[in-house]
């Protein structure tokens, strides 16, 4: 008896410090309902260097800022701390009681990072921030930013 908790514990655990890992494939996310974690008095998150209705090139950097918390990589359970995901023309926010799926929408960045290089097509596109904690799940209360509409050009080269 003893020896199968001691399997399914490793197993649990395997399973999930695969899902935190960046190198998981598009479009995964356990599917049970994950304990949300506490998001700090004040905390928020915000896109620091491209305002609302920004004309950008087709490649351009986005910066991230969160105040309130600390920022930890993915699969680190530290109390106070997240990391952030970037959602690319999403509508509604996917819901916060299961970890955040990761494809061409919502991008993670469990790695830590403030800042991400993106390319999108030609066109209209809306961007946000989601901090979520080191198993992807977003905090509670939701800690996101207000989202920003931006227009991606051909011709122009990045005016934020």
């Amino acid at each position: 008896m003893n020896a199968r908790i001691a399997l399914c514990f490793l197993a649990g655990f395997f399973l999930l410090s695969a899902w935190a890992d960046e190198s998981q494939p598009p479009g995964s996310a356990p599917t049970v309902n994950a304990a949300r974690r506490p998001s700090s008095p004040g905390t928020g998150v915000e896109i620091v260097n491209i305002k609302d209705g920004a004309v950008v090139s087709a490649t351009f950097l986005v910066q991230f800022s969160v105040t309130g918390m600390d920022i930890a990589p993915a699969g680190t359970d530290i109390p106070n701390t997240g990391h952030h995901h970037l959602l690319i023309d999403v509508e509604d926010l996917p819901d916060p009681n299961l970890p955040l799926p990761k494809n061409e929408n919502i991008r993670h960045y469990g790695g830590g990072q403030a800042e991400a290089e993106i390319t999108l097509p030609p066109g209209q596109h809306t961007l946000q921030l989601v901090f979520a904690d080191y198993a992807h799940v977003p905090h509670n209360p939701v800690v996101k930013s207000v989202p920003i509409t931006i227009v991606v050009s051909e011709d122009r080269v990045a005016n934020p």
